[in-house]
């Protein structure tokens, strides 16, 4: 039996690519400062190419860019990318908030 695989929620790339805790690593540093791949590895416990590929895969979700300077390439923080993660986070903390004042607000039934 051959299932096809469905996207089941769309638009998630970067809450996904955030699972990996050296990814969020990386953009914590990044949001720190633009930094070139050595920089990045510096700061991890891990190799050049592995933060090349944790790279990518930020590049891929919107969250990273990059820039050549020279030989060297800088990446930053993609400002659309990380807006459209906090727009996302400010609609369900918002809607979280709604249901809890409106849970909140309804009147309690007295007990004879």
């Amino acid at each position: 039996m051959n299932l096809r695989f469905v996207e089941t929620y769309p638009g998630d790339e970067g809450w996904g690519v955030l699972g990996d805790r050296t990814r969020r690593a990386i953009v914590m540093s990044l949001a720190e400062r633009p930094q070139a791949v050595g920089e990045l590895a510096d700061g991890l416990p891990i190799s050049r190419p592995a933060v090349s590929q944790h790279l990518k895969v930020l590049k891929d979700a919107g969250l990273v860019a990059e820039q050549a300077v020279g030989t060297r390439r800088i990446y930053r923080l993609n400002e659309a990318g990380v807006a459209a993660l906090r727009d996302q986070l400010d609609t369900f903390w918002n809607r979280a908030l709604g249901g809890y004042q409106d849970l909140v607000e309804q009147p309690t039934e007295e007990k004879p």
